[in-house]
């Protein structure tokens, strides 16, 4: 099946701006459905048009930022505190699926793009918002400030080092998966009823929802996770780093006791797997250290393209850890490329959002 297809007949209208909403819109555009964009004339549009690396150029319009999330929109910009514009909007909501907000409580009332106003003249609407921290606080929240709060970043990083920020606006990310989800429920709750629904997400709630085995290691056991820079807190060794004899960095994904025994026998230490630090899972976390050196000195003497073929052969799991430019010359990266040809004949670039697979076959 066509993922292009699925929402064809769909219409949804994005009052919304930076990442996280502009993220829902693009993957409804990915399905096939026809994405109405409007941003902000006063301040000039997306704030995200102006996030330019130093390498772009100034008089572009629209950064390589902006592209990430912004993908086959009909996109304009109004001042929905002129008559005109207001009327033209409320138009296109008249007659949508969808609309996606993250204004600032209160603000959405202030200029009439609030639920109650829309669903009055769209009751089969599905309104789906993101605020920071929930509906009525009015709070703002980047993502920074959200992975900070939420515990990501004290927990992210080296052990000796300072914490550290995701190096994408993962609360963002997910946030937007969570408004996603919720959308797509209303959308089967109408098909059932033909009631619209209020969809809403914040990006707090999504950060801390998110912290999956490390707030389980927390509300269960009272263990505080640290940082461990890559590392599993769980598992050993996993998420451990290492260097080839070509100073290829690699990371283990050895999740298993059988994985273990197999990457022993893989670098000729299979007197390890006698050692009685290293017998069982929980020894190993205990002597982790100790074991990370036996593995660091196997693996700084075999080049890594021996090591790959070594690992495939024993079913030993580990990675290159790729730089972009490295990701994209993958061919299943390269396939996940999407384009888009603008007025002025330049072309941007960014990757799908929607990328599982439907099928009947």
């Amino acid at each position: 099946m066509q993922l292009d297809s699925f929402f064809k007949d769909l219409l949804v209208v994005e009052l919304s701006s930076v990442l996280a909403g502009p993220a829902v819109g693009m993957f409804f555009a990915e399905l096939g459905a026809r994405v109405i964009k409007v941003e902000n004339k006063k301040t000039k549009g997306d704030v995200t048009r102006s996030w330019k690396l130093p390498v772009e150029a100034a008089d572009q319009a629209l950064s390589a930022y902006y592209h990430s999330i912004n993908w086959n929109k009909e996109t304009y910009l109004m001042d929905l505190f002129a008559e005109a514009d207001q009327k033209q909007v409320l138009d296109w909501i008249s007659k949508a699926d969808i609309v996606i907000s993250n204004f600032k409580a209160g603000s959405d009332r202030k200029v009439g793009m609030d639920y109650e106003s829309l669903k009055a003249i769209n009751p089969s609407l599905i309104f789906a918002s993101i605020s920071a921290y929930g509906e009525d606080d009015p709070r703002p929240g980047f993502d920074a400030m959200i992975q900070a709060e939420s515990g990501w970043i004290f927990m992210n990083g080296e052990k000796e080092g300072n914490p550290v920020k995701m190096p994408v606006a993962l609360m963002d990310i997910l946030t937007a998966h969570q408004l996603k989800e919720g959308i797509l429920v209303a959308l089967l709750h109408r098909a059932k009823t033909g009631e619209g629904s209020k969809v809403h997400a914040s990006l707090f709630d999504t950060g801390v929802a998110s912290l999956a085995n490390q707030a389980s290691n927390w509300l269960n056991l009272n263990v505080l996770p640290q940082r461990k820079g890559s590392q599993h807190p769980n598992i050993a060794p996993y998420g451990d780093i290492f260097y080839t004899k070509d100073n290829r960095a690699i990371i283990l994904g050895t999740g298993t006791q059988k994985q273990f025994e197999a990457l022993c026998d893989t670098l000729q230490l299979s007197e390890l797997k006698e050692d009685q630090r290293f017998l069982r899972n929980a020894d190993r976390l205990r002597h982790r250290p100790a074991l990370n050196e036996y593995l660091a000195k196997a693996f700084s003497a075999i080049a890594y393209d021996d090591l790959k073929q070594l690992c495939e052969k024993n079913g030993v799991t580990i990675a290159p850890v790729n730089n972009m430019e490295e990701v994209f010359n993958i061919p299943n990266a390269k396939e996940l490329i999407l384009e888009e040809t603008h007025e002025d004949g330049s072309v941007s670039k960014r990757v799908r959002t929607a990328v599982f697979k439907i099928g009947n076959d």
